[in-house]
C-alpha cells in the first residue's frame, strides 16, 4: 500500500504563485464556517477578498433552502448548493436569484426517485437519520453522520453503497452523506458558475484560482486545482482522501480559510 503524502504547510505556497490568484472557490461547512456558523474573521476575509476584486464562489453539499440566506448576506459572488445542482446569488436589486443545472421536468422525476432511496436507507439502517436540513433540498438527499446524529465508518459505507446501488451519485462530507441523480459534482458546479456568472472558462485559467476544502467530497477539487488548500481539520479525512490538497493551513475551519485569504491578499500587495 503506498504511503500517504505528508501535508505541506500553507507557508510554503510561493509568493509568485499566490500573486497570480484572481478567484477563490471554497467549501462551506467546516471550511468557511465553524460549528455551523461563520465567524467574524472568516466574514471579514470574504469582505477583504471582495474589496480586492477577487470573486469568491462557495460550492457546498448543503441544500438550496439552507443556502438562500447566506447567498444574500455574505459577500460572495454566488453559492452553488447541492453539490453543483443549484446556484444562488444576490442580484443587482438585492433580491435572490436562482438557477438550476437540470430542467424542471428532470428535477421532478429525480425527486421521486430520491425519496424512494431515502426511505430505503432509513428502512435498512434504522439508526440512520435524514439531515435536519432535508426540507430545503430540491435535487438530492442527505443522511446525517456527524452533525446531529452519528454513524460509524461501516455504516457510512453502507449508506453510500445503498445510494449507488439505486443509481445515485454519492459522496461524504464532514457532516452528511449526499446522494443525487446525475454526473454533476462540485467541479461541474464550479465550471458552471464561473461560466454563467463570470463569463469565463475555469479550466483555461486553473492556475489563477485556489480551492479551499476540508473533506472527502473535496477530493476531486483538491486533485484538479494546482492551487488547493485544506484547512487543518482535513487531517480527520487525510487517510480517506483520493486526492490531497497541495497545502494545509495551520488553523481549522473559518480561521484556516482566513489564513488562505491572508496568503492571497498579502501576495497581491507585496
Amino acid at each position: 500500500m503506498p504511503s500517504l503524502p505528508t501535508p505541506s504547510p500553507l507557508a510554503l505556497w510561493p509568493t509568485s504563485e499566490r500573486s497570480r490568484i484572481h478567484g477563490v472557490l471554497t467549501d462551506i461547512d467546516d471550511t468557511l464556517t465553524t460549528d455551523g456558523a461563520i465567524t467574524p474573521d472568516a466574514l471579514d476575509a470574504l469582505q477583504r477578498l471582495r474589496t480586492a476584486g477577487l470573486p469568491v464562489l462557495a460550492i457546498t453539499g448543503r441544500p438550496a433552502g439552507w443556502s438562500e440566506a447566506f447567498a444574500l448576506a455574505w459577500p460572495v459572488d454566488a453559492i452553488v448548493a447541492e453539490n453543483g445542482a443549484v446556484a444562488l446569488w444576490r442580484g443587482d436589486d438585492g433580491q435572490l436569484c436562482r438557477d438550476y443545472l437540470q430542467d424542471a421536468t428532470t428535477r421532478t422525476a429525480n425527486f421521486t426517485r430520491l425519496q424512494i432511496t431515502a426511505q430505503r436507507v432509513l428502512r435498512e439502517l434504522p439508526q440512520a437519520r435524514l439531515a435536519t436540513d432535508s426540507p430545503g433540498r430540491e435535487t438530492d438527499i442527505a443522511i446525517d453522520h456527524s452533525e446531529f446524529a452519528h454513524l460509524n465508518e461501516t455504516e457510512i459505507a453502507q449508506v453510500v453503497a445503498l445510494m449507488r446501488g439505486d443509481g445515485l451519485s454519492a459522496t461524504v462530507s464532514s457532516i452528511h452523506i449526499n446522494g443525487w441523480i446525475g454526473d454533476h459534482d462540485k467541479l461541474a458546479g464550479a465550471r458552471w458558475i464561473v461560466r454563467t456568472r463570470l463569463g469565463r472558462d475555469l479550466d483555461a485559467e486553473l492556475d489563477r484560482w485556489v480551492y479551499v476544502g476540508d473533506s472527502t467530497n473535496d477530493a476531486r477539487m483538491f486533485g484538479h486545482f494546482p492551487h488547493s488548500v485544506g484547512v487543518a481539520n482535513v487531517a480527520r479525512f487525510w487517510a480517506a482522501l483520493s486526492h490531497h490538497p497541495r497545502f494545509v493551513a495551520q488553523a481549522e475551519r473559518g480561521a484556516g480559510f482566513t489564513e488562505v485569504a491572508d496568503a492571497v491578499l498579502s501576495a497581491r500587495s507585496s
